[in-house]
């Protein structure tokens, strides 16, 4: 598959199969996220991996749309350090580009996954740090739910009335 393949199948997949992601492919989850771009090269990502089913069933309690990950087999904390950080105002561009990393790596993987947004919201945000006990320079920037997907339907998202040249 190459890259334009998989962002036309790339889904947002709640719905997963009980078959475990094998840490293979957890892996190249991870390296794949670590490849993104940053500001400044500074690469402000950690991750937490959860895969024990008590506390994916904790955190669909993280938001009201929280709840697909209660049934994968695989979540993923994306987080950002301060401690990397030069340029404290891009550290969420940076993490969205992470974070898009791991989700095109899903597709190319066989796997289903779908973005669970933490930051900004503060409140949720606060889940995630009392949650996980994260230190004070770290922040939740999204959870993702991955696993073997249920279903998998192409959606053609392409409008040319929202291109627009040279000026709007």
């Amino acid at each position: 598959m190459n890259i334009y393949e998989g962002i036309q199948k790339r889904r947002s997949i709640r719905n997963f199969e009980t078959r475990p992601v094998e840490k293979e492919k957890i892996e190249k989850l991870l390296k794949a996220g670590m490849q993104a771009p940053s500001a400044a090269n500074q690469q402000p990502w950690e991750f937490i991996v959860v895969e024990d089913k008590e506390s994916l069933q904790k955190l669909s309690k993280a938001h009201s749309y929280a709840g697909p990950i209660k049934n994968a087999t695989l979540g993923i904390i994306v987080l950002s350090n301060e401690k990397y950080l030069t340029f404290k105002q891009y550290w969420q561009q940076d993490l969205a580009a992470a974070t898009e990393n791991i989700l095109l790596a899903a597709v190319e993987l066989g796997l289903g996954a779908v973005w669970l947004g933490i930051a900004p919201e503060e409140d949720r945000m606060s889940f995630m740090k009392d949650f996980f006990k994260l230190p004070e320079s770290v922040e939740a920037f999204a959870m993702l739910a991955v696993g073997y997907s249920s279903a998998n339907k192409f959606e053609d998202r392409f409008d040319k009335a929202r291109i627009h040249y040279e000026t709007y």
